[in-house]
């Protein structure tokens, strides 16, 4: 059920009519914008780590049929004032613009070690014990510069902050493990992206449920949850009816006093006529901006695709620009990012809440999911896929290996 007229609510991807509409209401699309049909534009685009837990999850519930995949050219990161490629495995390392020829080798030597290790055979830990080591400890260990550890921890392993550096390093070298993978799954870089956009990933799921008996209800005016006298969930109100339901699953909106506000996003969606300079002229690619690299508390995102994605015509490409907001003028927070992007044709700029459910849900039965946060991948948005699940079924979320798991992306 879903208050909106288009599948995907936050994340959705909007038509021309549908994106005006939502940003610059009364006001007209411009003429040389072209067809409407030919523009899908996510709100909240992210991207899809190749051998990552969000391929996994299509692939385990198969809906996959109804989906087609283009890989994203590039994976990049701001370093030193430029922007340079994120090298993916030892000999990569050897030829990065990031680091001298001395740190380049030290970086091999790192990544060599990633690569090799495993749990049960002694000889490739290099007398490092992940489950009790630091990740300061094992940088320390191969001597890698500040530098070096910075687009290791935020462009590759992903880290929202550097309070990784202080935890067992094993979440991060696995992390880095499968960046590295997920870059061999596919050649040039570890994401994949639906054409059409973000939002035929709803209408897949939409289409698979109804050959399981589910119906999905768009444009449907949601008012309330509907509570027994034990304050437990039995319903959904919507207009006159009442949906009955023995649980609900939602997002924010939808129990607004449910839910607390620990922060808010801004996210800058670009239209360009040209690829982001200094990306080997990339039809698409992520770049991440380090938190430290621009003297700030978190990282900023930089997503960008094109017309080789299904979602603008042909010599346009869309740009999101986004971060977590830590003061009064969130605009100007995204401009170290949107210098990044060269002469912007438009610019829509929106600052969303980040809100989360203030109770597990067992006792009403309600389970609330957390805002979309500011990074341009899903990983963060799968914890919270697990999290739901736990809270739940009082279990982890286990997949079954099926014998086609796999996905095709161009």
């Amino acid at each position: 059920m879903d208050r909106n007229d288009y599948y995907g609510a936050e994340s959705a991807s909007l038509n021309l009519t549908q994106f005006y509409s939502k940003f610059r209401p009364g006001e007209s699309v411009p003429d040389h914008l072209g067809r409407d049909r030919d523009w899908n534009i996510d709100l909240i685009p992210k991207f899809m780590m190749a051998n990552g837990e969000i391929v996994r999850f299509l692939t385990h519930t198969d809906v996959t049929r109804y989906l087609e995949f283009k890989q994203i050219a590039g994976s990049y990161v701001y370093s030193g004032k430029k922007v340079s490629k994120v090298p993916a495995n030892a000999s990569e390392a050897l030829s990065s613009p990031l680091m001298g020829i001395l740190e380049k080798r030290r970086m091999r030597s790192f990544m060599l070690w990633v690569e090799a290790y495993k749990d049960e055979d002694p000889k490739t830990h290099q007398n490092i014990d992940i489950n009790t080591m630091t990740m300061t400890d094992v940088y320390n260990k191969f001597g890698l510069a500040k530098g070096t550890q910075e687009f290791i921890g935020h462009a590759m392993a992903l880290h929202l902050d550097d309070t990784y550096l202080t935890n067992p390093a094993r979440d991060t070298v696995e992390r880095v493990r499968l960046y590295a993978a997920s870059v061999l799954r596919y050649g040039k870089s570890p994401y994949i992206y639906p054409l059409y956009g973000l939002g035929d990933l709803p209408q897949a799921f939409a289409r698979l449920s109804a050959v399981y008996g589910g119906t999905y209800m768009l444009d449907k005016d949601v008012k309330e949850l509907v509570y027994n006298e034990n304050g437990q969930v039995v319903g959904v109100k919507a207009g006159d009816e009442v949906v009955h339901a023995k649980m609900v699953i939602c997002d924010p909106s939808y129990a607004p006093s449910k839910v607390r506000k620990v922060g808010s996003v801004v996210r800058a969606i670009c239209l360009l006529t040209h690829p982001i300079p200094n990306t080997n002229d990339s039809d698409s690619c992520q770049i991440v901006i380090p938190q430290n690299q621009i003297g700030r508390k978190h990282d900023i995102y930089v997503a960008c695709v094109s017309d080789a994605h299904m979602v603008c015509p042909k010599g346009y490409y869309l740009a999101i620009v986004s971060t977590i907001v830590e003061t009064n003028n969130p605009a100007e927070e995204i401009n170290e990012g949107l210098k990044l992007l060269g002469p912007i044709q438009d610019k829509f700029v929106h600052v969303s809440p980040l809100e989360e459910p203030i109770e597990d849900g067992t006792k009403d039965n309600v389970y609330i999911s957390r805002s979309y946060d500011a990074t341009s991948h899903f990983e963060t948005v799968c914890d919270d896929v697990h999290d739901i699940w736990r809270r739940i079924t009082g279990g982890p979320l286990v997949l079954k290996k099926r014998e086609a798991d796999d996905v095709n992306a161009a």
